[in-house]
């Protein structure tokens, strides 16, 4: 994915900020901001029930 370098740093400090990695905060601000679109997400076929 390519995002702008000041954008990137953003999401660097926030991860830091909340102990994540930058992999880690980028999909829950992805998650979130499907979630706020009303976008429900679906497992893949073999992932097993938690």
């Amino acid at each position: 994915m390519r995002v702008r370098p000041e954008v990137l740093a953003a999401v660097e400090r926030l991860a830091a900020a909340e102990l994540r990695s930058v992999n880690a905060q980028v999909e829950m601000l992805l998650r979130e901001a499907l979630g706020r679109r009303g976008v429900g997400l679906t497992r893949p076929r073999n992932e097993e029930e938690l």
